[in-house]
């Protein structure tokens, strides 16, 4: 069968609502949910704290990590399992060393996500931020780039695909720009389970940050934390525990290796099976069917939006320059004005903002359908 046309919403939690806002959060398949069901039995009726149950936990937080690393082309010990990704993104702006002279470059300011901005101006203190210049759709040119990089550059943080316009930008690209000795930071909130074809070898990243509540279609309060083995020693952590550390010379504290390092009192493990369970959907199903479903289901909703009056669209007309986030406006209309009117007829879309403008994003996923997106559609037309 065609999977860019299957329909999989059985597989998932019935609903009369059009969900079209999982660049937020995303639902879940309905075995990741009576995965977790089935461990929190299993845990209880062993004892939360006994030697079997603590098999248990061990064997799940391998089996998440063996499938993320699957997913990122990794190392399984090199997945820090953290609540979001705003943890995995302070552990780098929090744990790296700088000093009065260093410099961090970053994309675009106030138009990058709040998660991967305050983090890095709350150093501006100690260090001086660089902005990345941008155009409209929030891509930069690597000749900029080029030339911000100077010898007290300790950072190049950017995102992998952006929250507002959909853009993906060219993470691949600028480790031949920066260099071999600057640390290289991704967030890929907006690409891990919808993108397909991520090799953290290949991008060269140092470090990596994403939740599993959104593509990946995992619980809340799950994040992965990539931290490549050999640049772990670049960073310090700040927050230490009996999971992280041991003891030597009755005062003297030494971190542990990967992964456990920057694993201090990690205990969502329900939430963790629901992951693995998700991952493990999202995998035998095939990213890049995924990503191919997702582009389709975007080229339509977009090519018909085009044709409404009065309609604004943003981000790169070109499909491969994109997710499947879909941004738009009505000129004359509140863009919070239009989405509660369609909340009103179950369907459910986001409003953020691109700069300082206010605008709908629609985000569909592999378990929407064509005729969802047509009868959302419809329904814009009618406001």
């Amino acid at each position: 069968m065609n999977l860019v046309s299957k329909d999989i919403s059985d597989d998932f939690p019935m609903s009369e609502k059009i969900y079209l806002n999982n660049a937020s959060v995303s639902l879940m398949p309905t075995q990741s949910i009576d995965a977790m069901k089935e461990f929190l039995i299993k845990y209880n009726s062993l004892g939360p704290d006994s030697k079997e149950s603590e098999s248990l936990v061990t064997e799940k937080l391998q089996n998440v990590r063996k499938i993320i690393a699957k997913i990122i082309s990794c190392q399984p010990d090199e997945i820090v399992l953290t609540q979001s990704t705003t943890d995995g993104i302070n552990f780098v702006a929090n744990g790296l060393s700088s000093d009065n002279n260093s410099n961090i470059i970053i994309r675009g300011m106030t138009h990058e996500h709040h998660s991967n901005f305050y983090p890095w101006i709350k150093l501006e203190e100690k260090i001086s931020l660089q902005s990345l210049s941008i155009d409209e759709n929030g891509f930069f040119d690597l000749n900029d780039l080029s030339s911000l990089v100077n010898d007290n550059t300790k950072l190049l943080a950017l995102s992998h695909a952006l929250y507002n316009t959909g853009s993906i930008l060219p993470v691949e690209k600028v480790r031949n720009v920066i260099g071999n000795n600057i640390p290289f930071f991704v967030d890929s909130a907006q690409t891990i389970g919808c993108i397909d074809d991520i090799d953290v070898s290949k991008i060269k990243c140092d470090f990596m940050s994403f939740n599993g509540s959104k593509w990946l279609c995992g619980p809340m309060g799950t994040g992965l934390f990539y931290c490549n083995r050999k640049s772990s020693k670049l960073l310090e952590p700040k927050t230490v525990g009996g999971e992280s550390a041991i003891i030597y010379g009755d005062t003297k504290l030494a971190f542990k290796e990967l992964p456990d390092k920057f694993q201090t009192g990690f205990r969502n493990y329900v939430g963790i099976v629901g992951l693995e369970s998700s991952a493990n959907y999202l995998f035998d199903f095939g990213i890049s069917n995924i990503r191919n479903k997702n582009q389709y289901l975007s080229n339509v909703f977009r090519e018909e939006l085009s044709k409404i009056q009065n309609v604004v669209l943003y981000g790169p007309e070109d499909p491969n320059l994109r997710t499947s986030i879909i941004s738009f406006n009505v000129k004359g209309t509140d863009p919070q004005e239009l989405v509660n009117k369609l909340e009103k007829q179950n369907i459910v879309l986001a409003v953020r903002e691109i700069m300082d403008t206010k605008i709908v994003r629609a985000s569909p996923h592999f378990f929407n359908t064509e005729s969802q997106m047509l009868k959302v559609i419809d329904a814009i037309k009618k406001l």
